[in-house]
């Protein structure tokens, strides 16, 4: 299990092994921004990787396909990722999300 945590709001993500943060977040409770659910389609779930990007798994075919055709120019930056599809490999990712809120919220 990984931590992964979500600025501005200094919140903290578990991600097990092979789960993409998304899926992480939303089996811990939280609310993240998506209308597809995991499906590479509506580019809500978007985050910008502030730290520990060589501890995320490289973005698939997919992944880069639906930020290519889908994402808005002025949002588009290597280092610009769709939570849905996003993977760590270790501790220390730091994403940045807004609209994100924790369970108990």
């Amino acid at each position: 299990m990984h931590t992964v945590r979500v600025e501005p709001r200094g919140l903290v993500v578990e991600v097990n092994q092979g789960e993409s943060v998304a899926e992480a977040a939303w089996r811990l409770g939280f609310s993240w921004p998506t209308r597809c659910y995991g499906q590479a389609e509506c580019m809500l779930c978007f985050v910008r990787v502030l730290d520990g990007e060589l501890s995320t798994e490289p973005a698939g075919e997919e992944e880069l396909l639906a930020l290519r055709t889908r994402l808005p120019r002025r949002l588009r930056s290597p280092l610009v990722r769709l939570a849905c599809r996003l993977k760590v490999t270790g501790d220390g990712v730091v994403v940045e999300k807004r609209g994100v809120r924790a369970p108990d919220e």
